[in-house]
């Protein structure tokens, strides 16, 4: 038996986080001393293990539901909840393979540079409306001529313009696509994107090995507690 302060400092937590987590469902409760004190076994120690590990590998969120599920004996409903966690990895991976093909595929800037919606929309063999859109979206943001008022497209309008057009044929959203060029844009150009999609493949790796290391964790624990489906 152990004290909430003792399961606590075994990993550097406060006993009203312990508390927090068994109210949460993320614990099993604890049984209760005549006094009224909580007491933990090695099957809570082992829960909290499982909880950190999970941490990692799926976020806060998606690690108490995890524990919540099994916890209330709905071990299906866990590994559902793992397998969307997974495919939502593969899917990440996936678009980042899409922004390195894409990537690969452009036209240098210096061979791209054009002036108008209609000559940007010929190039890329989409109407002007589709490029409009794509603005409304914010994934293309073209300058407006002061004395005009046209849009005017640079080198780097035309390189956002490729990219998403790449990743439309992928059949990314507007809203991912997005995302991606503003990463784009943040790191001033393609090249030191290079460095940022380097780190991308470093957290979908570190992700990747974090849920092993998790179902590790939650396969001892299930056996450890002897949970039913």
């Amino acid at each position: 038996m152990s004290r909430p302060i003792d399961l606590a400092r075994q990993h550097g937590l406060s006993t009203q986080a312990i508390r927090n987590y068994e109210e949460a469902g993320i614990l099993p409760p604890a049984d209760r001393t005549p006094s009224g004190y909580r007491t933990y076994t090695d099957l809570h120690a082992k829960a909290l293990s499982t909880f950190l590990a999970l941490i990692p590998a799926h976020g806060h969120q998606t690690a108490t539901l995890i524990m919540q599920a099994v916890n209330d004996g709905a071990v299906d409903n866990a590994l559902a909840i793992i397998d969307d966690s997974h495919d939502l990895l593969r899917k990440d991976r996936q678009t980042l393979a899409a922004v390195e093909n894409a990537l690969r595929n452009l036209t240098p800037p210096s061979e791209s540079k054009v002036a108008s919606v209609g000559a940007l929309a010929h190039q890329l063999k989409v109407r002007p409306a589709t490029l409009r859109k794509w603005e409304r979206a914010g994934v293309l943001v073209p300058r407006r001529d002061p004395k005009t008022g046209y849009r005017v497209y640079t080198a780097a309008d035309v390189r956002d313009a490729q990219l998403a057009h790449q990743l439309r044929r992928g059949g990314y959203l507007l809203t991912q696509i997005a995302d991606v060029l503003d990463q784009v844009r943040s790191a001033g150009g393609i090249e030191p994107l290079q460095a940022t999609l380097a780190d991308w493949h470093g957290r979908l790796t570190s992700r990747g090995r974090a849920m092993l290391a998790a179902a590790a964790e939650l396969h001892a624990y299930l056996d450890h507690g002897n949970f039913n489906s």
